[in-house]
């Protein structure tokens, strides 16, 4: 049987929020075996963007990331979120490697095509853009990879592409070597029949169920893409998705997807 591996992705809210990041973090010390962590940016960039006078742009929720914008957003990122993040976990024994797409070469990316929308220095990725050769060394010598959401073109250029399918291609590259285990992590406790009722959290759901609810409205808006990318890197091999509350992963409370 292959090793279970875990992903976890976290976005904004939890990075910008330093005692859930540190209580996240703590809850993420506490699960064994391999696992890797991809985070999202937060507010760090746009606030700082905002004070050099550069508007953020933002496209149904997708940065356009011209060349002004690439610099801040590498710089906070790359730089000083991811960084912080590996330092919060060294100091509580996890040996921790942050690390870009352009880090051993590990995610290569290709800068997205004009077409009704420039989105700038964007990066796409597709099956053959992760190095699982170095990953599977690197975890199998016990670091535990935090990655952010910068990758690059393999021709010197950088490229900011989005933390979601940065996990979701991760997941998909790994799972011919491990059992991957996909987690989503954000601030509700799963996929709801109610969006205003947090008890009514959907303990599993299966591709047909999925598209039955999605059919009924019951799952709609945001959701969809999400659980659209969700059931695709099942059909590519990931054994299990999560999506559950980034406080509470150690906790019962949470949606499993699976293919049936």
């Amino acid at each position: 049987m292959s090793k279970v591996l875990k992903i976890f992705k976290i976005g904004g809210g939890i990075i910008d929020d330093e005692s859930q990041l540190r209580y996240f973090l703590g809850e993420l010390v506490r699960i064994e075996g391999p696992k890797i962590l991809v985070h999202g940016g937060g507010k760090g960039a746009s606030q700082m963007l905002s004070r050099l006078g550069i508007e953020p742009q933002m496209v149904e929720g997708r940065r356009i990331t011209d060349a002004a914008t690439l610099d801040i957003v590498t710089m906070f990122y790359a730089g000083k979120t991811n960084k912080q993040v590996v330092a919060l976990l060294q100091a509580q024994g996890v040996n921790a490697l942050g690390l870009s797409g352009a880090d051993g070469n590990v995610i290569l990316a290709t800068k997205r095509p004009v077409r009704t929308i420039d989105y700038g220095f964007v990066g796409d990725l597709n099956e053959q853009s992760v190095n699982t050769a170095l990953l599977t060394q690197l975890l199998e010598a016990g670091l535990t990879p935090i990655f952010c959401a910068i990758t690059h073109d393999g021709q010197g250029q950088l490229l900011n592409t989005n933390a979601d399918t940065i996990a979701s291609t991760l997941a998909r590259a790994l799972a011919g070597s491990y059992a991957v285990e996909l987690h989503f992590c954000f601030e509700k406790d799963g996929v709801l029949t109610d969006i205003n009722d947090e008890s009514s959290v959907i303990p599993r759901i299966t591709a047909e169920q999925y598209q039955a609810l999605k059919a009924e409205g019951v799952i709609a808006a945001g959701m969809v893409p999400k659980l659209d990318n969700a059931f695709a890197a099942l059909e590519a091999g990931v054994a299990t998705v999560v999506i559950e509350n980034a406080l509470k992963i150690n906790e019962p409370v949470k949606t499993i997807l699976c293919q049936s």
